[in-house]
């Protein structure tokens, strides 16, 4: 059997949709992989977010990158199980251009948050970009202005577990980067209401 034949085969049972959400999760195992590889370095290189001098070119990177950070196995499984249902259902929405849009957008706005809210310190991770699939999934599978109870709920554990987070844990302002992402869904959700159209 040829490669080609393979591959018609496969794809007669497997759907190769949402690029961009696909891609976002195999960049983000690489990032992982690097970082296993290096010890922690290509994480503090580039994969993290914290204060930055203007010089710093790296720096400039690491608003965007940090949020295919991961500090270990289990944070990226815990990303990237909802970024894996919620991004092919956005992506699908609003087009992939529109989609790799936020995910930049959404990137920067939390990034800018934490140094601004947390100088001191550094943070990695998608869950920015997992908080703003939610609160737009929940925006647009408004039918009739109706908003899906699911949504609702997982809103309200997501973002109800960084509040009190924020309230009761140490690292109360990588919870206000996370709802900044959250703020993101909802602006999209407002900028591109009855807007589907692919970019």
């Amino acid at each position: 059997m040829t490669t080609k034949r393979k591959l018609s085969d496969l794809r007669q049972w497997v759907e190769l949709s949402s690029p961009v959400t696909l891609g976002f999760a195999g960049l983000s195992l690489l990032a992982l992989l690097l970082n296993t590889l290096t010890g922690g370095a290509s994480n503090c290189a580039l994969f993290s977010v914290y204060r930055f001098s203007p010089g710093d070119l790296l720096g400039y990177l690491r608003l965007v990158l940090h949020v295919l950070g991961h500090a270990n196995f289990a944070h990226y499984a815990g990303n990237m199980s909802l970024l894996l249902v919620l991004g092919p259902l956005v992506e699908k929405q609003y087009g992939a251009g529109r989609y790799l849009i936020m995910i930049v957008v959404t990137a920067l706005v939390t990034g800018l948050a934490h140094i601004v809210l947390s100088p001191g310190t550094a943070a990695l991770g998608a869950s920015g970009v997992v908080f703003m699939l939610i609160l737009l999934a929940a925006m647009a599978g408004r039918s009739g202005g109706k908003v899906p109870l699911t949504l609702i709920v997982v809103a309200i554990i997501y973002l109800g577990g960084e509040l009190a987070g924020g309230l009761f844990g140490q690292d109360n302002v990588s919870q206000l980067a996370h709802i900044a992402g959250g703020v993101c869904g909802i602006v999209f959700g407002m900028i591109w209401k009855g807007r589907p159209d692919r970019l």
